[in-house]
């Protein structure tokens, strides 16, 4: 791992966005999240970004789309694998998680995906459990893509904004930060729902005045 992250950090500008993108692409579409955690891609693309190597803008839609779009192909392996993909070779080794993973989609819908992305084995099975489940397409698109969003752009700023001290961000990357970023992203979205909601009562106010 070390070896991988000293060569991330010094290849030039095109590979470290490819690098990225592979690896945040892979963990949802292809389950490499097991090896390879995307957060760890997503902290290492801010700090190439904070050494002035590459865009911190183009690193955090990188990380973004490669989150939506692996998720997506994640969705259609299960779409299509049905039952098959929980019951696979490669999650053998992991029913116990599985089983939470089933329960927490039955249990939160939508908001299993969105919140799935911030729990390392949530974010690599969560997207072939919804196209298992046979979730709508448009309605788990809405919740991966505000997933993928918050945090494929907070994490690539969180090691931005580390810099050097990364080894010691992607350690705590998958667990407390990642539950504060997940926080502060439902509080977000909270927030907007209620702030929606009084725009359009007001708006409904205004013809009988």
């Amino acid at each position: 791992m070390t070896a991988f992250v000293d060569g991330l950090l010094n290849v030039s500008p095109l590979v470290a966005y490819i690098a990225v993108f592979c690896l945040v692409f892979a963990e949802d579409a292809l389950f490499v999240g097991f090896v390879i955690p995307g957060e760890t891609a997503a902290v290492l693309g801010g700090v190439v970004a904070s050494r002035g190597e590459v865009q911190l803008a183009g690193m955090m839609i990188v990380a973004v789309l490669a989150a939506v779009l692996g998720d997506t192909v994640g969705y259609e392996v299960g779409k299509h694998l049905g039952s098959r993909f929980s019951r696979s070779r490669a999650l053998s080794r992991h029913q116990k998680q599985m089983t939470k993973a089933e329960d927490f989609l039955q249990r939160k819908g939508g908001w299993a995906v969105f919140l799935g992305r911030f729990i390392a084995f949530f974010r690599a099975v969560m997207p072939a459990l919804a196209g298992t489940s046979r979730m709508p397409y448009r309605r788990f698109l809405v919740f991966n893509a505000a997933g993928a969003l918050v945090w494929g752009a907070g994490f690539v700023l969180l090691g931005y904004l580390a810099g050097n001290s990364y080894e010691a961000v992607a350690k705590a990357a998958g667990r407390d930060i990642a539950v504060v970023i997940a926080v502060l992203a439902v509080a977000g979205l909270i927030a907007w729902h209620f702030g929606s909601r009084r725009q359009r009562q007001r708006a409904a106010r205004q013809p009988e005045r």
